[in-house]
């Protein structure tokens, strides 16, 4: 199946037209488009764009693109991949861009890797920031070219000096690793905190993310932890949770329980049933913290609570048990019970475990506060 199209499309034209003068009626369209009336900015670009207008060309195939004017469909899809070609082979390089990326994902076009890098070799031939970007990456993964490591500093070089954050953090990836440039930790310093300065926790800890699973960037625990400790300073509680699992598991640092119940107790604090769910397992377990039932059946809730199944099943346990809550095989038969029903499969073991314990009027109870709870999203059950 072909993906589709994910343009922000007020952003895109915003973009295009804060660059150049354009015709009254092009103009006329945007101001059209921005009050969400698209019908009447396709009736003003249309004309241009059959006249080989190039801008007004990309505008029609931003439109369909977003399903402005109708209902998303793969028609629009096929209008919109038309009014991109027709756009870039005019030289248009945004519309070169997009068909280059579209090649690339297969996005409503086939999957043709040569294709993307000839479009997207245009595009960045002319400038354009994220073409150089991606180009860089496609060099660097030999992807529809050969790998050739010297050519992806070059255009990561070219976009990083434009600003573009994700090409900073490659080219100072590669000076760190000495991949198609001499290794120089004082050059790789240079646009690490290029990015540090430019980006907000948003950025960093989404870099953090793409370091530890590899995607854009190569795959580097050590930089996903740099880059995830530099937002969970920031309070970013995503980050805060993504390095208490690094600590947790060793990933890129020291395993450290400690650090983990850290950096999982601020996000938890922050409201990330992840965290609370992990918590909750170290004060189970007593890792990192004294142990304690209480404290463990507290998180378990509150993750529970959001959703979490694992930490529903949990709860379902220390309810079994008694651990940190008065033994209630009701309680625990139902938790059992909603943790099954988000797919976790435990539940159905726990489940089955206290049913042998309970008589069936209690099963049935069990079983009718498990749907109120879930009418209730879990709150006050």
């Amino acid at each position: 199946m072909r993906k589709r199209f994910a343009l922000t499309f007020l952003a895109a034209v915003t973009c295009v037209f804060g660059q150049m003068a354009y015709s009254a009626d092009l103009m006329k369209g945007f101001d059209t488009s921005k009050k969400g009336d698209y019908d009447n900015a396709l009736k003003e670009w249309r004309p241009l764009a059959e006249q080989g207008d190039a801008t007004a060309q990309y505008m029609l195939g931003l439109t369909y693109a977003n399903g402005k004017d109708a209902p998303f469909n793969a028609n629009n899809n096929k209008e919109a991949v038309k009014w991109f070609r027709l756009a870039a082979e005019q030289g248009h390089a945004e519309a070169q861009f997009v068909l280059g990326r579209s090649y690339r994902n297969g996005t409503d076009v086939p999957q043709n890797a040569r294709e993307a890098v000839k479009w997207l070799q245009l595009a960045a031939n002319q400038g354009l920031a994220v073409a150089q970007y991606v180009l860089g990456l496609m060099y660097r993964q030999g992807e529809g070219i050969p790998h050739d490591a010297r050519e992806a500093v070059k255009w990561f070089r070219l976009a990083a000096d434009q600003g573009y954050i994700k090409a900073q953090a490659n080219l100072g990836w590669m000076y760190a690793n000495g991949e198609g440039v001499l290794p120089d930790t004082k050059e790789a310093m240079k646009w690490y905190q290029l990015v540090a300065d430019q980006g907000n926790v948003f950025d960093w800890s989404a870099l953090g993310e793409m370091y530890r699973q590899g995607r854009e960037v190569p795959r580097d625990a050590r930089e996903a932890v740099r880059w995830f400790r530099l937002a969970a300073e920031q309070g970013d509680v995503f980050a805060q949770a993504k390095l208490g699992w690094m600590y947790h598991n060793g990933e890129g640092v020291l395993q450290d329980d400690r650090e983990a119940v850290k950096w999982f107790r601020l996000a938890a604090d922050q409201g990330h049933a992840d965290a609370q769910a992990n918590l909750g397992v170290r004060y189970h377990n007593g890792k990192g913290v004294p142990q304690d039932y209480r404290e463990a059946a507290k998180w378990f809730r509150l993750a529970a609570e959001q959703g979490d199944a694992q930490a529903q099943h949990n709860l379902g346990v220390m309810y079994a048990q008694g651990s940190g809550v008065l033994q209630d095989y009701v309680s625990a038969h139902m938790w059992a019970n909603i943790a099954n029903a988000n797919g976790n499969e435990e539940g159905t073991e726990l489940r089955e475990f206290v049913a042998e314990q309970m008589t069936p009027s209690q099963i049935a109870e069990a079983q009718k506060r498990a749907h109120e709870c879930i009418e209730k999203f879990y709150r006050g059950c």
